[in-house]
């Protein structure tokens, strides 16, 4: 079962994405590097004898067991393999190799945008993210967010909001243990409008590298992203420059310390009070990595 496969390869220390693809381009699938020799294991860069031990004694039908117990529960498991997987994320250098998933990833989520900004916004910003999120959504772009309180909740809540919009929310823990605790009543309803995704083992508390780390996700899922307020060292605007580095677009509405940095380093202005959402919707959903937009003047 490939998948138990795929688990039991994210649960070693020192293995990720780049090393996961220099094993699969070695052995050619991933149930074919659990029958490769230790000798064999070991010619891969990084992989230490110890860890090919690990990777040896893998428990494959302990992990097929627990597979089946977060099916139950309606948690998927999608890896590189799967169809189903974000091609778009898939591409990223420093791709999860598995995403566990509760509700739904659609095709229609690849045209998506993510909103960000501080968990202490002001009523202005609370009050853009909202309406970002509802009127994109509205137009057919999936919003993206981190499930944080204050503007990434204010978004995924516009986004619910819009009649048959959707959003996905990206944790920074295992999707057993929603954090904040405060947004447990908005996770599930995501679930029922997009989806809850994690990289991490649905066991597993939130820690601050593990919600830095889930900003590539953020970005990768989305063509822009939009940075609503921020203060100088805000963790959106780590998220922005991995957008940027990932050749995603990146928009910030004026008005806070972060977003100035943002505009004053080439974002896309975002004027709440003139902005045209269906220049903008249109905008973000033929914006592509390998073509970005180039300055226009509907801001």
């Amino acid at each position: 079962m490939s998948n138990a496969h795929w688990l039991a390869l994210t649960t070693l220390s020192g293995i990720g994405g780049v090393t996961a693809r220099k094993l699969l381009d070695r052995f050619g699938d991933v149930e074919s590097i659990f029958t490769a020799s230790a000798d064999d294991l070991t010619t891969i860069p990084r992989i230490t004898a110890a860890m090919a031990g690990q990777l040896l004694a893998a428990p494959i039908e302990q992990l097929e067991s627990e597979l089946l117990s977060l099916n139950d529960e309606g948690i998927d498991l999608l890896t590189w393999d799967d169809d189903r997987f974000p091609d778009c994320v898939r591409a990223l250098a420093d791709a999860p190799m598995v995403l566990f998933v509760r509700g739904a990833i659609k095709k229609e989520d690849a045209q998506a945008v993510a909103i960000v900004g501080t968990r202490e916004p002001s009523q202005r910003a609370l009050e853009a993210a909202t309406t970002l999120g509802r009127e994109l959504a509205a137009r057919g772009l999936t919003v993206v967010s981190g499930l944080a309180l204050g503007v990434d909740t204010a978004a995924h809540r516009g986004a619910i909001d819009s009649d048959g919009g959707r959003t996905l929310a990206v944790l920074g823990s295992g999707i057993r243990f929603i954090h904040p605790k405060e947004n447990t009543e908005l996770a599930e309803e995501i679930v029922s409008n997009g989806a809850l995704l994690s990289e991490l083992h649905p066991n597993t508390p939130p820690r601050g590298p593990q919600l830095m780390a889930r900003d590539r996700i953020i970005s990768g899922l989305s063509r822009a992203v939009i940075v609503v307020e921020a203060g100088e060292k805000s963790g959106s605007l780590d998220t922005a420059a991995r957008a940027k580095k990932q050749g995603r677009a990146v928009y910030a509405v004026p008005g806070s310390a972060g977003t100035e940095q943002l505009l004053s380093s080439g974002a896309h202005r975002l004027e709440m009070k003139s902005l045209d959402f269906d220049a903008v919707a249109e905008e973000i959903s033929q914006y592509s990595a390998s073509s970005p937009p180039s300055q226009s003047s509907l801001f």
